[in-house]
């Protein structure tokens, strides 16, 4: 028993900048792949043919034309990731892109609930805890100091 409570004493000192960090990687993978499928080049406005074709005839998203979805779509999977990884406006960029999940959820692979659940996790930490330290919204101070933060530096809670 103390062996095990050693270990978790060391494991308790993962640095939670470290965790934030890898945790906004690894939700903006997945969109950021997708989207690079969507454009030729660059040109994140200019969405290929077979994108609209899909957004047409396979992933039928309500309320949007083919054309204005798949353009809608290659931005939000260009522009989201880039802000989360950066930790710049990093919870605005995962409420998006948890915006994305639930239409893709919803509208069109309501099968694939288990990935979209993992990326909704991941997604809700970023929303609910920020970016962590290893951030630009915490270097332009974005971010308010967490309890955790302000225990460290002996200072109280900001409301």
């Amino acid at each position: 028993m103390n062996m095990i409570r050693t270990l978790n004493g060391l494991l308790a000192n993962v640095p939670e900048w470290l965790i934030a960090l890898l945790i906004r990687i690894a939700a903006a993978v997945p969109f950021w792949n997708s989207a690079r499928t969507k454009v030729d080049g660059w040109d994140i406005w200019n969405v290929k043919d077979s994108t609209v074709f899909l957004f047409e005839y396979e992933y039928q998203v309500p309320l949007l034309g083919p054309q204005t979805a798949a353009t809608l779509s290659s931005l939000g999977e260009h522009i989201f990731p880039v802000l989360l990884v950066l930790g710049l406006f990093a919870r605005f960029g995962a409420l998006g892109l948890l915006g994305m999940t639930l239409v893709i959820q919803i509208f069109v692979y309501p099968n694939a609930w288990a990935v979209h659940l993992l990326w909704a996790a991941l997604l809700l930490y970023t929303v609910g805890r920020g970016p962590g330290s290893f951030s630009l919204d915490h270097v332009l101070g974005l971010e308010k100091k967490s309890e955790s933060d302000a225990k460290k530096e002996g200072a109280p809670v900001s409301a």
